[in-house]
């Protein structure tokens, strides 16, 4: 049957007779890497997240369940009958899923947001979570009441900084402080990171600071909100996050007891920031975050530890199945350490993959390490789709998913030089492997890396092979130590040989991070050059036979992309507060004063060195910025960009300028000639701008036009619609 099919194919002529081999030929590399299919599940099922969340506009909700309602039985029957189209079939289905996840997701989670500055107010609560931050603390409040503001306009949660002296609150208490009130802050620039977009899935609605004490009730008994006992679950294990942290910080000063409080309960505040700052630069920033190293080894330990107790009485060992008991134990115990250490993402990842290599030991299966990882990033993505667009979670998979392909290649070469080895020799390969273990995670997070933090550290290899053993080998079994101690209050006996690990560590961190050119700036890529280079990796990674490599062509296509990106000519910010211009190598700052925040993201995003101020009146940049107490006038080539302070200036800049940048309100019949006009609404409006400027016309994106109009954005929250007008 198939015979007479393909002569009839070569007799339609040259074409047909080309075409032939090269289907017979892919449809053998599909039938060779048939097991590898499912792992493709979760790229599906994200990419379907990803498309929800690139909409402009928030699509109507019946969407997704109508996609799901057709596609899916089609792709089950498809599948069952094996048709020509069930892959395609299937494919789409798998889309159309990850598309209402991610509407599901935030239909679940919608709750109000405030839409403007309010404040001072009196805001009453009660305290879901207290953690430190630089010099204060951090407090989340859940129940709320604010003065002056309707019951139905109340965010479900606020998050207020406080610095003020005398008794913190702790989780549970009922509070009423004298606080600022803003909504959670848009993006610093066009593409920057989305605070707004993560604290709406975080049920945040607004923060602030506070300006007095805090007036406190302890609740009695805990009463579940609108959360239901989820809430109640999260105030039991702040409080004994909370507690534990003291007690480590108590044993321990300084930044050895900041750090340790960090890798046991995640609380990273009251570290101080020269010593984050060596951590970023050294490459050891991951060893902060509680993920697959820090997973692995409490889960082992619980499983290798008590396995070893267990062999030591006969009469259990020889009559009970202790390894699955270990694994049991290995189980809870990874779950304990999840909990405590707020459940980020990476640790959700590491803990479903611990999970499953537990499970498979009680079940007497072998675990696929490659079908975990699958496993794990379906887990996260159908609970919290959002976290896709996150960078722990982009990181985290990406260095998990490289190195077990990484070492699933290189198996059997390993066993056989391993092997009858001298123990000198057999310490070289241990080196190799953590060096080799480094690089793959270095080459994998390195895009995600650059995408979202504009910067990449050039000495991380050399950090790595000191840090990385030293924190398995010698400071976390020592936590666990501690930990189990912690009950007879002998904490003490555990910390302390911990601390001289810890020590070590930060200074090998400062050490590392004060070599020359030690961090690389990276300027901002686009969004299509990380998905390019993200799916040329898992082509790579997720195939096995040599048709992999052709992933390496979308890898080359990001980086190109990458390359040849250009950053913004002028920024200014969404209050008009702070404008910027690119120069050659730096960006030059109206005021060096207000908005460092927005001034440090601007300098990274651009590849740039920060300087200014603007002169007040005089020349700058080489006579290329000209001002006086009206505004500034930019000249770039045929180019002239107009700063207006003062509407003095309106008459002659307008007919000077190519684009007119005003502080304050243009009319429509104010200043008609220039190409682009963006005036103190504009701002207000649509968030920070971001302009480039050529021969033929400026180009101009907004923070709003990113966001789109969606139930985090700008302009919902301003009552805008999606063309920026009033609705």
């Amino acid at each position: 049957m198939s015979g007479g099919t393909d002569i009839e194919a070569l007799r339609r002529g040259q074409g047909s007779s080309v075409a032939v081999p090269i289907v017979g030929k892919l449809r053998r590399i599909c039938q060779a890497e048939r097991d590898r299919w499912p792992l493709w599940i979760p790229v599906l099922l994200g990419g379907g997240v990803l498309i929800y969340f690139a909409f402009p506009e928030e699509p109507p909700f019946w969407w997704g369940l109508v996609l799901v309602g057709i596609t899916v039985p089609l792709a089950l029957s498809a599948h069952h009958k094996a048709t020509a189209f069930a892959p395609g079939i299937v494919l789409v289905a798998l889309l159309a899923l990850g598309f209402a996840v991610g509407q599901v997701r935030t239909a679940l989670v919608t709750a109000p947001i405030l839409p403007k500055e309010i404040g001072p107010t009196e805001v009453s609560g009660q305290v879901l979570s207290v953690v430190p931050k630089g010099l204060g603390v951090r407090i989340l409040l859940r129940d709320l009441t604010i003065e002056r503001l309707p019951l139905d306009r109340t965010p479900k949660q606020v998050r207020l900084t406080h610095r003020g002296k005398g008794e913190l609150p702790r989780p549970g208490d009922n509070i009423t402080v004298l606080a600022k009130l803003r909504p959670p802050p848009p993006p610093a620039a066009p593409g920057a990171y989305d605070f707004s977009r993560d604290a709406f899935f975080k049920g945040i609605g607004g923060v602030g600071f506070t300006l007095g004490p805090t007036h406190m009730t302890s609740a009695d008994t805990l009463q579940p909100g609108d959360s239901g006992y989820a809430d109640l679950w999260r105030i039991w294990w702040s409080e004994l996050r909370n507690s534990i942290a003291a007690r480590v910080r108590h044993a321990l000063a300084g930044d050895n007891g900041a750090l340790a409080a960090a890798l046991i309960t995640g609380q990273r505040g009251a570290l101080s920031e020269g010593a984050i700052q060596n951590m970023r630069d050294s490459g050891l920033a991951h060893l902060l975050a509680i993920s697959g190293l820090h997973m692995g080894l409490v889960a082992g330990l619980f499983f290798f530890g008590l396995r070893a107790l267990l062999a030591l009485i006969p009469a259990v060992a020889l009559t009970h199945p202790i390894k699955k008991w270990a694994a049991a134990a290995a189980i809870l115990g990874a779950f304990g350490y999840l909990c405590l250490a707020g459940s980020s993402t990476p640790t959700q990842r590491a803990f479903v993959m611990v999970s499953l290599v537990m499970v498979a030991v009680l079940l007497d299966r072998r675990a696929l390490s490659l079908r975990l990882v699958a496993l794990a990033a379906m887990a996260i993505l159908i609970v919290s789709p959002e976290s896709l667009l996150s960078p722990g979670f982009q990181m985290s998979f990406a260095a998990v998913t490289a190195l077990i392909s990484a070492y699933e290649a290189l198996a059997l070469r390993r066993r056989e030089t391993w092997q009858d080895r001298h123990w000198g020799t057999r310490f070289g390969y241990y080196v190799a492997g953590v060096a080799l273990t480094s690089v793959i995670a270095m080459v994998a997070t390195a895009p995600f890396a650059a995408f979202h933090f504009n910067r990449l550290a050039a000495f991380g290899l050399v950090a790595n092979l000191v840090a990385v053993p030293l924190t398995a080998f010698w400071i976390m079994p020592w936590a666990l130590v501690a930990m189990l101690l912690m009950p007879l209050g002998l904490e003490g006996l555990g910390l302390q040989p911990m601390g001289w690990g810890l020590s070590l560590l930060l200074t090998v961190a400062k050490e590392v991070a004060s070599w020359p050119n030690a961090v690389l700036s990276v300027g901002a890529m686009p969004a299509s050059a990380v998905v390019s280079i993200a799916f040329g990796g898992l082509w790579l990674c997720l195939w096995k036979t040599s048709w992999r490599f052709a992933g390496l062509a979308p890898v080359f296509l990001g980086l190109l992309l990458a390359a040849t990106a250009r950053p913004p000519d002028v920024l200014v910010s969404g209050e008009g507060k702070l404008m910027a211009i690119r120069g050659s190598g730096e960006l030059f700052l109206s005021t060096r004063r207000s908005k460092r925040f927005d001034a440090d993201i601007w300098a990274r995003r651009t590849g740039s060195m920060p300087s200014g101020p603007w002169p007040a009146t005089g020349q700058a940049l080489g006579g290329l910025l000209r001002c006086d107490t009206l505004g500034c006038l930019h000249s770039r080539g045929q180019d002239t960009v107009a700063f207006l302070f003062d509407e003095r200036a309106l008459q002659e800049d307008c007919k000077l300028a190519r684009v007119v940048i005003s502080r304050f309100p243009l009319g429509r019949r104010a200043c008609p000639d220039p190409e682009i006009k963006i005036g103190r609404f504009d701002l207000w409006a649509n968030g920070a701008h971001a302009l480039w400027l050529s021969e033929d016309r400026a180009a101009v994106r907004t923070v709003a036009e990113d966001q789109g109009h969606r139930p985090w954005s700008l302009w919902v929250r301003r009552g805008l619609g999606p063309s920026g007008v009033w609705e």
